[in-house]
């Protein structure tokens, strides 16, 4: 029996009831059988950078898992980049903020998730926990798939495809950040999580 730990992390003000998160969940649920099972991890970070990789980070050093694949969508996927490189294992990177410090400088002080009226605060040291664990380059291009939408209006997919050279890429025409029609490119995902 092989055990495979996949890790979801959605992005900045959502939440595990993402779309795309609960699009993934049913499919990668669904992969398990009795020889290959799948174990779905997919965590309400915290405003803390730091704090959110220290419960990810135990969790994976918890489980008991034989590989591991992670998937992050925009801030998620700066994550995921930083777990792939610690872990050494395949990522998947959904419209990354591939340089999250320089994207969520603007974004400094109260706010309040998509879907919830809860109030957080995006401290300023946050900034800092996010260069902290800034990736500067991918070390092995072939763990990596990245999916970037032209149509993306908060990030510049040009700068995401350049930071994964050599890697998998799915470049969608159009498209949003929030990748509207990932429906349709989940079974490049699950083929990428299988592989």
């Amino acid at each position: 029996m092989r055990t495979t730990l996949l890790v979801y992390l959605h992005g900045f003000r959502s939440s595990p009831n993402s779309t795309k998160a609960v699009m993934t969940g049913e499919a990668v649920r669904a992969l398990s059988t009795a020889e290959n099972v799948y174990e779905w991890y997919c965590p309400q970070l915290l405003a803390s950078p730091l704090a959110s990789m220290d419960m990810v980070v135990k969790h994976i050093d918890q489980s008991k898992a034989d590989r591991m694949v992670i998937i992050g969508s925009s801030l998620g996927g700066f994550y995921t980049n930083y777990l792939a490189e610690k872990y050494q294992c395949k990522g998947i990177a959904l419209n990354p903020a591939v340089y999250a410090a320089r994207e969520l400088e603007l974004h400094v002080g109260m706010m309040t998730a998509y879907d919830s009226d809860e109030p957080f605060d995006f401290k300023a040291e946050y900034i800092d926990e996010l260069r902290a664990l800034q990736v500067e380059r991918i070390s092995n291009p072939e763990r990596y798939f990245l999916i970037a939408a032209k149509g993306d209006e908060l990030l510049d997919w040009k700068e995401m495809s350049s930071f994964y050279p050599g890697a998998k890429q799915l470049i969608l025409e159009g498209s949003d950040h929030g990748i509207a029609d990932y429906a349709d490119h989940l079974p490049a995902v699950i083929q990428f999580i299988e592989h």
